[in-house]
C-alpha cells in the first residue's frame, strides 16, 4: 500500500496574451502514465499559498512569480504520482502575460522533477488527460471575474 500525501500545494494557471494556457508535461515512470498540468507544487514550511505559487512558477518555468495574481480557486484533488497517493485541496492561481507564448526556462527543477519532465507547451485547447480534469472550468472561474482583467506581466 502506498503512502498518502496531504501536504498543501498551489498551482498557477498561466495565460498568454492570446488566451493560451501553459501546461507542463510529466512522465510517471512508476505508474507508466503521462500528466499535463499547470505549474505548481507543495508549500514550504512558513510559506503562504500565494508565495508558493509565485516561487513554483519561477522554479518550474523561469517566468516571473510577480505575474501571479492574488486570486485563486480551491480544488480538491485525488491523484497518484510516483507511487504516492495525493489527497489534498490545492489553490489554483491566475497569471497573465502580455506576450504570445512567453519563453519558458525550467532551469530550477529538482532532480526528481528533471527525471519526470517531458517539456511544456502553450496550448489553445486542453489536451485529453489534462489534470485536473476540470481545468477548463477553473480557467473560466478565474477569468470571468472583472478584476481578472488586471494588466498582464
Amino acid at each position: 500500500m502506498s503512502d498518502v500525501d496531504e501536504r498543501p500545494a498551489a498551482r498557477v494557471i498561466c495565460l498568454d496574451r492570446d488566451g493560451r494556457v501553459l501546461l507542463m508535461h510529466w512522465y510517471d515512470h512508476v505508474d507508466d502514465t503521462e500528466v499535463w498540468e499547470p505549474p505548481g507544487g507543495r508549500l514550504e514550511p512558513g510559506e503562504t499559498p500565494l508565495e508558493a505559487a509565485r516561487r513554483e512558477l519561477t522554479e518550474e518555468t523561469g517566468l516571473p512569480g510577480s505575474a501571479v495574481l492574488d486570486r485563486h480557486v480551491e480544488v480538491d484533488r485525488d491523484f497518484r504520482w510516483l507511487g504516492t497517493r495525493f489527497l489534498k485541496r490545492e489553490l489554483f492561481y491566475l497569471a497573465r502575460f502580455a506576450e504570445a507564448r512567453p519563453p519558458v526556462d525550467p532551469g530550477a527543477l529538482t532532480e526528481e522533477e528533471r527525471a519526470a519532465f517531458r517539456g511544456c507547451v502553450w496550448v489553445e485547447e486542453l489536451p485529453e488527460g489534462v489534470d485536473p480534469p476540470e481545468l477548463a472550468s477553473l480557467i473560466e472561474q478565474l477569468t470571468r471575474n472583472p478584476d481578472a482583467a488586471e494588466q498582464p506581466a
